[in-house]
């Protein structure tokens, strides 16, 4: 079995841009502070749309869908699943929900991994759900031609629950001792999550909301009000990517897991930056159309609706469209495209 031990990791050397990341992720942290004591009426409102993001872009990620209107009263309303997907955007909005209000109050073990994973298919019968696969999974890629190819073996069945248990033991050492940069840890233990891929399924979804607990655990915030899960499901290939390349020789110990790190890090660091761009939209009552112009201007090149959409959470979609629609007339924007395939530029 593989060993798991997170000595090596501690006296590695890490490059430029890992240290880089690590620091502007730091200075974010700060920022985000200060804009939580002044202005925390006006954050709310981002805690709602990220809430409803991350549920739908997690699931979407995995195939999960369900529409636009159906995903908001699931998590705002709670209403009932009508189909096996919306049973499984609803066990994922209840661990999310359980993460934004007792992070710290959830120990990394792995009988609180099987207790969320079974909260995950508590909409529906799934008589392994809590509990550890059965059978042996494999990480595959569908490529355009139609074939499949394994990239990745996962752990063995009967390896999986002593492997989970080693890397929480590990995690939460170096965390304890304070041995390891915290950020880094939590890198490398999604990471070797990933690569025990304990479950027959739901690994994926399972993956992003323990990034998210740990990073609340270590006072990393910026989940709450800025979808992680939405960048990673912008730039998926980029994720899959990274993790295939830092699979290779784990189960010899010799992987290198920089790939997944730097990603990891680059998204969080995105999401901090997009805070600070939305607290700016926010924290001045602007008329709609003024907060679409300046939300514009944060774009270069095309962008659609949606984009928008996501600096401007305060405001409703018919506004949006509203106030896109008079940019385009007063010459401002350039409008592209029709129905899912329209997008704009700005001119000036």
């Amino acid at each position: 079995m593989r060993i798991f031990n997170y000595s090596a990791i501690k006296e590695q050397k890490w490059d430029s841009d890992i240290l880089g990341l690590i620091a502007a992720i730091y200075k974010e942290v700060g920022k985000q502070e200060l804009y939580l004591k002044q202005r925390p009426e006006e954050l709310q409102k981002l805690i709602e749309i990220a809430k409803i993001q991350s549920t739908e872009a997690s699931n979407a990620i995995e195939g999960i869908v369900t529409t636009s209107t159906r995903i908001r009263q699931l998590v705002r309303e709670k209403i009932t699943p009508k189909n096996r997907n919306e049973q499984e955007i609803a066990g994922y909005r209840d661990v999310l929900s359980i993460i934004h209000e007792s992070f710290d109050a959830i120990p990394i073990t792995q009988n609180y991994i099987l207790q969320f994973h079974k909260i995950l298919y508590s909409h529906m019968n799934n008589p392994i759900a809590g509990r550890t696969k059965t059978v042996q999974n494999y990480i595959s890629a569908t490529y355009p031609d139609g074939h499949v190819e394994t990239r990745f073996t996962p752990l063995a069945p009967h390896e999986t629950p002593e492997a989970l248990d080693r890397i929480c033991d590990e995690y939460n050492r170096v965390i304890g001792n304070m041995e390891l940069e915290p950020l880094i840890a939590i890198s490398v233990f999604v990471h070797d999550f990933l690569c025990i891929h304990p479950f027959n399924d739901g690994n994926g979804r399972m993956s992003r909301l323990l990034t998210t607990l740990l990073l609340y655990r270590n006072g990393f915030y910026v989940g709450k009000y800025i979808s992680l899960e939405a960048k990673i499901a912008k730039n998926k290939d980029l994720y899959y990517d990274a993790l295939a390349e830092s699979q290779a020789g784990w189960h010899e110990g010799t992987e290198n897991a920089v790939p997944f790190i730097k990603y990891l890090l680059g998204t969080i660091l995105a999401a901090y930056k997009d805070f600070e761009d939305r607290v700016a939209l926010v924290e001045i009552k602007l008329p709609a159309l003024e907060m679409v112009r300046r939300a514009s201007k944060n774009k270069i090149g095309r962008f659609k609706k949606q984009d928008i959409r996501e600096l401007c959470p305060t405001i409703s979609n018919s506004s949006i469209e509203g106030a896109l629609r008079k940019l385009v007339e007063v010459g401002e924007l350039k409008k592209e495209g029709s129905g899912k395939n329209t997008c704009y530029f700005r001119l000036n």
